[in-house]
């Protein structure tokens, strides 16, 4: 369905922009139908901006992003237009997709006027009341609100209503749960979930390693822009390969055991340096090769890992 192809972003930065910083660096993944697929990683690893990107809210640098064998970039006026029927996102605030002075259901009525303006009311009644149903809402609860007057869980659903109206099959979910509370989180989780069953597939941006291993089919770590590892979320969860993927793991709390640092063994340490590597700066068993960027080799069927030292991996 959709397809990711050495998709780098380049921010000019410093005085007078004399300065890049890249922000994606030749990514490449594939979504497939009715397929979930994490995008996970620290803050400023280029999540967000990969989303923003299939979403063509920022231009890309180089690369491409096709969807159902289409070059998104390449979409004008009414293929554009169409594109969005199908593609659509969910951010992390909830609020800030809300102008505030409005009641929160005119996202419906800017939907029907962009894209439905021949549908009679009573039809969209129905259409509307429907689409919020299939989210666990109850119309009456939640029409005629001002977005203040509704929590961030019900804000976050009726973006997904406001999705559903349009037919979508693709959906960029960028940390849809992170400002949700606990009892909230799990009733979006198994929306996405429901979604997924109804023939959607999904983007799942998260920097929570237990959320992308609940929901998703596939993982792709990402650090700086680049790719750490990538394969289906069993196989990386189960044998997590790459010394950063290994520290994520080795970060999430426990109660049954206190934490200690990941106890990641290599056959022979080298003092580290900066490298090609993008996670060098940072890895305890950098070495001299390190100074090329490593290539993202299949070490499994389904398993991925960017590392010169995955032979030595145990």
């Amino acid at each position: 369905m959709l397809k990711i192809d050495n998709l780098s972003k380049i921010y000019r930065v410093g005085t007078f922009g004399g300065q890049e910083l890249h922000a994606v660096d030749q990514v490449s993944f594939e979504v497939e139908d009715r397929q979930i697929v994490s995008l996970i990683g620290e803050s400023g690893s280029g999540k967000s901006t990969i989303g923003k990107m299939i979403l063509g809210l920022i231009p890309k640098s180089s690369g491409s992003i096709s969807f159902n064998g289409t070059e998104t970039s390449s979409l004008k006026n009414s293929a554009l237009k169409e594109y969005y029927r199908k593609v659509q996102g969910v951010f992390q605030d909830p609020f800030s997709s809300y102008n505030p002075i409005f009641k929160a259901d005119r996202v419906f009525k800017l939907i029907r006027e962009e894209f439905f303006p021949s549908v009679e009311a009573c039809e969209w009644d129905e259409k509307v009341e429907n689409a919020l149903k299939a989210v666990g809402l109850n119309p009456e609860n939640v029409l005629n609100k001002f977005p203040h007057q509704l929590s961030g869980g019900q804000l976050q659903r009726l973006l997904m209503a406001r999705a559903l109206l349009l037919d979508i099959k693709f959906l960029v979910a960028d940390e849809v749960i992170s400002m949700l509370d606990a009892s909230t989180r799990i009733d979006v989780l198994n929306l996405l979930a429901d979604l997924k069953s109804r023939g959607l597939s999904i983007l799942f941006i998260t920097h929570d390693l237990c959320l992308g291993y609940y929901i998703s089919d596939q993982s792709v770590i990402l650090y700086k822009g680049h790719i750490m590892e990538k394969g289906t979320t069993e196989k990386i969860y189960s044998n997590p390969l790459h010394p950063y993927t290994r520290m994520l793991m080795a970060s999430v709390p426990r109660l049954d055991k206190k934490w200690e640092p990941a106890d990641v063994k290599w056959k022979d340490e080298q003092p580290k340096h900066k490298g090609g590597c993008a996670y060098a700066e940072r890895c305890p068993f950098v070495f001299d090769k390190c100074r090329e960027r490593p290539l993202l080799v299949e070490i499994t069927k389904g398993h991925s890992v960017a590392c010169w030292r995955r032979s030595e991996i145990r």
